[in-house]
């Protein structure tokens, strides 16, 4: 019997799939559908050639949970909860919910969640400062399930749908704000260096320096993590030395809050004695003292773009080519810089 010629959207059928597995074609649509009463090795095996085929379901046939996943690779700040009201705002709009998952500090989830959610068959699933990798894009692709990545943490490839912010814009607008103050020595605390967000605002840092004709001093850059506890600990480190930097950009305002608790261990005013600059613009930002000067990331906007585009690729007839979009940052001034004191 002559095979089914493949469609456009799959390069072979379930049955010829089912036949090379040396399974039935059922037990190919339990393993599409996520069912456990499947053995591991019959799983593994027909998984494999789902990716060797390049098998996709056709949307038609994918029928769907009124989800949206949302991954974190960690989930325990103020920034959670603002991306968090962003893609619940689009979700509500749909008549969704929303299935929160963690892959506890991993830049990619574990293999049980991509089973999960091959099971839970939702309408999408976004991921924030994650990624895929090839297995579990396959299995995603493999049954229809669109994703996107937000503010991803390194470079997601061209294939890969995601929503950003213009970091690099907003670590020139940060620093540069404060060289027009009028300061020379600006120490920085960085996010981690494997994130594409924190190395993109640290180079907008130096670009702001260099393009002033200030020196890059290497000493008063320090990789911190984005957690309040590097911000304390990097700030004390800067704030001790002989030659300490009048002014601060810091790659998050988690970090900021904790430069400001070093600063007033130390006994220096904000901003008389170090000015400081934030990136993101959390609530906190306006409420701490004083006010932080920040930029502003969109955060909520940019969770509901990635919402909104993940349910327009499942709205879609075929597969779309990949969307890359990149949201304004803005630099909000407040009171936590000011022009250098005299020496």
């Amino acid at each position: 019997m002559t095979p089914p010629k493949p469609t456009e959207t799959q390069t072979a059928t379930l049955a010829e799939i089912a036949r090379e597995a040396g399974v039935s074609a059922p037990t190919v649509s339990k393993v599409l559908n996520g069912r456990a009463d499947v053995a591991p090795a019959t799983r593994t095996r027909v998984e494999e050639l789902l990716r060797a085929y390049g098998y996709r379901r056709r949307r038609a046939e994918a029928s769907r949970s009124p989800l949206i996943d949302l991954v974190f690779h960690e989930l325990e700040s103020a920034w959670a909860m603002e991306v968090i009201r962003g893609v619940e705002n689009v979700a509500r709009d749909a008549g969704l919910s929303v299935v929160l998952s963690e892959s506890a500090g991993r830049l990619t989830p574990g293999r049980t969640w991509a089973d999960q959610v091959a099971a839970r068959r939702p309408h999408g699933v976004v991921l924030v400062l994650s990624g895929l990798d090839e297995s579990q894009r396959a299995l995603l692709l493999s049954r229809s399930i669109p994703f996107v990545v937000m503010d991803p943490a390194g470079d997601p490839g061209p294939d890969v749908p995601s929503i950003g912010a213009t970091n690099w814009q907003g670590g020139l607008a940060a620093t540069r704000h404060l060289v027009e103050l009028g300061h020379r020595r600006i120490g920085a605390i960085s996010g981690p260096s494997r994130m594409m967000c924190s190395r993109a605002r640290v180079d907008g840092y130096r670009a702001a320096l260099e393009t002033a004709g200030l020196p890059v001093d290497q000493a008063l850059i320090k990789a911190g993590d984005f957690h309040h506890d590097a911000g304390y600990r990097l700030g004390l480190e800067l704030l001790r030395m002989p030659d300490r930097p009048t002014a601060i950009f810091t790659g998050n305002d988690l970090q900021a809050l904790g430069l400001y608790e070093a600063a007033r261990e130390l006994g220096l005013r904000i901003p008389e004695d170090v000015s400081i600059v934030g990136f993101d613009d959390l609530p906190v930002a306006r409420w701490v003292g004083p006010p932080l000067t920040t930029v502003r990331q969109p955060l909520t906007e940019m969770a509901e773009a990635a919402a909104r585009l993940v349910l327009e690729m499942g709205r879609a007839a075929e597969a779309t080519t990949a969307t890359r979009v990149e949201l304004a940052t803005s630099l909000v001034v407040r009171s936590s810089t000011a022009a250098p004191s005299a020496p």
